[in-house]
């Protein structure tokens, strides 16, 4: 009888903690009146770790929210200087300039236009993190998006001797993406596999399809990406150790992925001493 008693009354033990989490899950618990209870006790500690977790999830949205605001203000703040140092280098670009002022002046391009990049990166960042861009995937090609990549990176193959080979099935391929931002994720890829390969070498962009996925490959025939780099490198500002002397911020790699996966897609990684195999899956 004693036994029996003991097993109702965990039961009941049992149910109301099963009750405290599902309500803890839908944001609608209460505190049952107090007793002295090991039950009564628990729900009391339960109670205060919502209401810290809840502060904690607040706190962390309005910091999310601040720094947003800044990147925002930071970009508006130096549109104007940056956008007419920009300007007032190409006006004096076509000047007859001697050869130290034509250097310096090659120097201020350079850095002011590095400096750009690197703002317009962070607004994408700063928009893609907080979730106010909106992604418009639909049907389209992927091998017109292979060659829009492509394209777009051929004066940059050019200056390396490099030669970029294209792939395709001509536009019987096709995913479900937005076109934009989708081409800005390979064109992240593609700059990386140039920038990183050895000149007078092939980058090579091979269009793959599947049963659910369908996608972009880009291979390149460089020193490779070490197995213990590879889970960092779509970390935000993260440089390899041994690209560390090229230029670059760190943030074509992780915004690709965060345009990628946005859109319920993944990138793959495949790399040894003959090079990297970097491959785009987009849903079908």
């Amino acid at each position: 009888m004693e036994l029996g008693m003991n097993g109702r009354v965990r039961r009941k033990e049992y149910e109301r903690i099963n009750q405290m989490l599902e309500d803890a899950v839908s944001g609608e618990f209460e505190e049952s009146d107090y007793d002295e209870s090991e039950l009564s006790k628990l729900e009391v500690k339960w109670k205060r770790y919502l209401a810290s977790s809840r502060m904690s999830a607040k706190k962390q949205e309005e910091e999310r929210k601040n720094i947003q605001a800044l990147v925002t203000d930071i970009s508006h703040q130096t549109k104007t200087p940056l956008s007419n140092i920009l300007l007032y280098g190409q006006l004096l670009s076509e000047q007859n300039l001697d050869g130290e002022s034509r250097e310096l002046l090659n120097q201020i391009l350079y850095y002011s236009g590095k400096l750009d990049f690197l703002i317009q990166s962070l607004v994408k960042t700063s928009r893609l993190e907080a979730g106010t861009f909106q992604f418009t995937p639909k049907k389209d090609s992927v091998c017109h998006l292979a060659e829009l990549a492509a394209s777009a990176k051929e004066e940059q193959a050019k200056a390396r001797n490099m030669t970029l080979e294209l792939q395709t099935d001509g536009d019987g391929t096709t995913a479900v993406f937005d076109s934009k931002w989708t081409q800005e994720a390979v064109g992240n890829i593609l700059d990386n596999a140039i920038k990183y390969s050895p000149e007078n070498t092939t980058v090579t962009i091979r269009v793959f399809s599947g049963e659910m996925f369908a996608g972009i490959e880009i291979r390149d025939r460089g020193a490779g990406i070490p197995e213990e780099e590879i889970p960092q490198i779509f970390a935000r500002f993260y440089r390899g150790k041994h690209v560390a002397y090229e230029d670059g911020v760190g943030v074509g790699l992780f915004l690709a992925r965060e345009i990628v996966e946005g859109q319920g897609g993944y990138i793959k990684v495949i790399s040894n001493a003959g090079g990297s195999r970097f491959q785009v899956f987009l849903p079908r």
